[in-house]
């Protein structure tokens, strides 16, 4: 079975035109797509999970 895309953080950061930041703090607020942490340390989010947040958020406005 094939993993779902997952996108480093870096990539998503460059779609939503948002600095490292920005997006901590958006996450803190609880604001932002779900994170998946790999045993590395790194951060992921799944395509799935970032198109859905986006769509919440045009629902939204």
């Amino acid at each position: 079975m094939a993993h779902p895309p997952m996108l480093k953080l870096a990539e998503v950061l460059a779609e939503l035109d948002m600095s490292r930041a920005a997006f901590y703090r958006m996450r803190a607020r609880g604001k932002a797509p779900k994170l998946i942490k790999l045993p590395n340390g790194q951060l992921r989010v799944r395509r799935a999970d970032l198109d859905a947040w986006w769509r919440d958020l045009e629902a939204a406005a």
